[in-house]
């Protein structure tokens, strides 16, 4: 037996068991992750300098840019340095720290989902408010609300989980530090409180997504209604985007918490974990700068001038 006070590290889930495999991951995750952060930099860079993108739409893919480079550089890190060193551990504080950034950065990416879709259905279903109903003063609260609801999330769950009695060891089964391993090492009975903020985050992210299918079926109702065929492809070509990152990040997530557990094994689940967190960061700039002329406009010019320089 023993507890949380006595507990110094964990053991995290070995990617791969043999040398050959593990420098594999660590290649593989060191190019995802390379990719991410060009990607998601481009970005940044791209809209924070190009003042003619100082739009709405813009500015939330911004801040979820943001969202996603802190989300791979919580997890992929550690388990590129365990890949490379041979190692599995992490430190308690190390852990906690881990889960915290986790959480707050895959909140915030959520939240702004759910907001960049609230930006589309303004743009199309009611264009004549769109200044009104999403002003600079406007977008700058929801944004901060993004960030802070994630930040209180991420804080509560934290705090809950590692004030929990550790009676199972300290080996955990995934690559990083999250919720649901942590709790299998809690005692039976001193998790429900930590349930119950469970299901609290989940009724909220369950409204979010119900927002988001109720507002593009308003999206598509109205596009589907524009009589000219290059206006419905401009209205899909802003949607497709946000459409595609929604549909990869929930149905991944969703497969990976909700699967059968006749169908759960230790590869699966592996898989299923790294398509849901290291994935969608690194190809969501890749998808939202294939469809948008503009995005890959300042993109290009961003680039260029930087090579001119040098």
């Amino acid at each position: 037996m023993s507890n949380s006070s006595s507990i110094r590290h964990f053991l995290l889930l070995a990617l791969a068991d043999t040398r050959q495999l593990q420098l594999l991951h660590f290649c593989l995750l060191l190019g995802i992750s390379l990719a991410a952060l060009l990607g998601n930099g481009l970005i940044i860079s791209a809209v924070a300098c190009g003042h003619h993108l100082h739009t709405p739409m813009f500015f939330f893919l911004l801040n979820l840019a943001l969202s996603d480079l802190g989300s791979i550089c919580t997890t992929v890190p550690k388990a590129m340095h365990n890949s490379l060193w041979d190692t599995r551990d992490i430190s308690y504080t190390g852990c906690a720290a881990q889960l915290f950034f986790f959480l707050f950065f895959m909140t915030s990416g959520y939240s702004l989902l759910t907001i960049m879709c609230y930006d589309r259905y303004v743009s199309i279903c009611k264009p004549l408010h769109y200044g009104t109903l999403l002003g600079s003063r406007a977008c700058a609260h929801m944004a901060a609300a993004a960030w802070a609801s994630a930040f209180l999330n991420a804080l509560m769950h934290t705090a809950n989980t590692f004030s929990l009695p550790l009676c199972h060891g300290n080996a955990l089964g995934q690559f990083f530090c999250e919720i649901p391993q942590i709790l299998k090492l809690a005692r039976s009975k001193s998790y429900l409180r930590e349930f119950g903020l469970l299901a609290v985050s989940v009724f909220l992210a369950f409204g979010c997504f119900v927002f988001m299918v109720f507002s593009y079926v308003q999206i598509f109702r109205v596009v589907l209604r524009i009589p000219s065929e290059q206006g419905r492809h401009k209205a899909f070509s802003t949607c497709l985007p946000h459409l595609a990152v929604v549909s990869l990040f929930v149905s991944t997530a969703i497969f990976a918490y909700l699967k059968p557990p006749s169908m759960s094994s230790p590869s699966l689940d592996l898989a299923l974990s790294v398509l849901y967190s290291v994935v969608p960061p690194a190809l969501n700039p890749l998808i939202y700068s294939l469809r948008n002329q503009e995005l890959k406009a300042a993109v290009w010019r961003l680039m260029t001038g930087w090579f001119q320089e040098k």
